[in-house]
């Protein structure tokens, strides 16, 4: 693979602390690069992934797509003679879970009322 095809991406977490900086090919989807942040997850934090489409990948403002390659997502000024590309990480739990534990919080509560007329 020829050297100008890959990438040294590194990931920022939500904390500043960073993952990386890891080689890609320009090839490489979005998607990948979330399943690799998903798995190289580091211990101890407060906030966990548990799945890639938790994951939400920003760089120079703007969200990326799964379904574009790194070499789509790379914007010219990013292009700094070899540096490294730094992807903004922001986990963001499905929806669907949290209705559904809302719900469960919701049914758990029982509204009490009680009107007394003199």
């Amino acid at each position: 693979m020829p050297e100008e095809d890959l990438v040294d991406i590194k990931f920022r977490l939500y904390d500043g602390t960073d993952m990386g900086p890891f080689r890609y090919s320009s090839a490489s989807t979005v998607d990948m690069l979330k399943q690799r942040v998903v798995s190289d997850w580091p211990k101890g934090k407060t906030i966990m992934p548990k799945a890639a489409n938790e994951v939400k990948l920003i760089t120079s403002g703007k969200i990326l797509e799964n379904n574009k390659s790194v070499g789509q997502c790379r914007m010219p000024f990013a292009d700094n003679g070899g540096g490294v590309v730094i992807m903004h990480v922001v986990v963001q739990p499905s929806l669907a879970k949290t209705k559904t534990e809302k719900k469960i919080e919701d049914s758990s509560r029982k509204i009490v009322c009680s009107c007394s007329i003199l």
